[in-house]
């Protein structure tokens, strides 16, 4: 008995000398500025979720889809959170990447003025003015909102600037309404004036595109399997963790960075993006379970009206996978 507890004991001995092993370094690259949508990073940071599954996390601010993409494509960040159109726009023109997940699979997209002007409907759009940034992805698609709707280009005044621009048009009354993401700039216009805004959402005119999702280098994914699958394991805990409790989550964008907004329109952008995570096909599913019907149709629209190559169309399994999402329950 004492010769085995004495074995015992230097087993333990040795076992704790050995150190234990380092979790992964990961860059995770936003694409952009801090806002309630990114909130579910913070909180499975904050809550230990990515270090449970070895994963020391870095979460980056972006300036821009198509940067972040480039910053991927070039392996400066592991991850990126962007616009998943935006990136089969650099896909098709060779850049090495890919969708790991799609989180947002109905579009954000909307034309959004102050509750107060009451334009509720398409034809509330007739006699006003819209601003619009040129050659951005909602003023891209917005032909086809119009085209879906019956209105016509003559129906109204636009105004065009880059984003702030954009926003100060509304805000400023020099616009009535703008084109922008429901959870984005609607919350950028109540922190800056405290008045509700009143969103038209494309999803609702038969406009079924994805949106936002994570994307990798495909050399980085082949080359790191094990690591792509841990980080959406947890990636998809954090979201499912964050859904519960949307101001708890917000706050933890607060947490890390004191500067990234107001916790009142923190949390309710977070809670305006936490719908647009799935679709009537994938409503039972755990997030990031895109459907190939919804990527096919997003293709064909972008080909249509995104300025998309039109042969993505040849295969548009080439621009996502859901190979490294967990399975139901695990």
């Amino acid at each position: 008995m004492k010769r085995w507890i004495g074995a015992a004991s230097v087993a333990l001995l040795v076992l704790a000398a050995v150190p234990a092993q380092a979790a992964d370094k990961v860059v995770l690259m936003l694409n952009w500025y801090v806002y309630g949508e990114h909130a579910p990073f913070y909180y499975g940071k904050a809550k230990g979720i990515y270090a449970a599954e070895g994963i020391d996390l870095e979460i980056q601010e972006g300036r821009g889809s198509a940067a972040t993409t480039q910053a991927v494509a070039a392996k400066t960040a592991d991850f990126g959170y962007v616009d998943v159109p935006t990136m089969m726009r650099a896909a098709i023109k060779g850049a090495p990447v890919v969708a790991t997940g799609v989180l947002l699979q109905t579009s954000p997209m909307s034309a959004m003025g102050f509750v107060d002007k009451n334009i509720r409907k398409p034809e509330d759009i007739k006699g006003k003015t819209v601003a619009i940034t040129p050659a951005d992805s909602m003023t891209q698609i917005w032909p086809l909102f119009l085209k879906k709707t019956g209105l016509k280009e003559s129906d109204f005044q636009t105004v065009a600037g880059d984003g702030q621009t954009k926003l100060n048009a509304v805000i400023n009354g020099q616009a009535d309404l703008l084109l922008g993401y429901v959870m984005d700039q609607s919350m950028k216009i109540k922190d800056a004036t405290g008045k509700d805004v009143y969103p038209i959402k494309f999803a609702d005119y038969g406009i079924n595109m994805v949106s936002s999702g994570i994307i990798a280098n495909a050399d980085y994914v082949k080359a790191n399997a094990d690591l792509v699958r841990r980080f959406m394991s947890a990636t998809t805990k954090a979201v499912e963790a964050a859904e519960k409790e949307p101001r708890a989550a917000a706050q933890s964008i607060l947490d890390a960075n004191p500067k990234g907004g107001k916790i009142d329109t923190l949390t309710q952008g977070f809670e305006l993006t936490i719908p647009l995570y799935r679709t009537a096909e994938t409503k039972a599913k755990r997030p990031f379970q895109v459907t190939d019907q919804n990527m096919t149709e997003t293709v064909n629209l972008l080909v249509e009206y995104g300025g998309l190559d039109a042969k993505a169309k040849e295969n548009p399994k080439a621009f996502y996978t859901n190979d490294y999402l967990p399975k139901s329950g695990s």
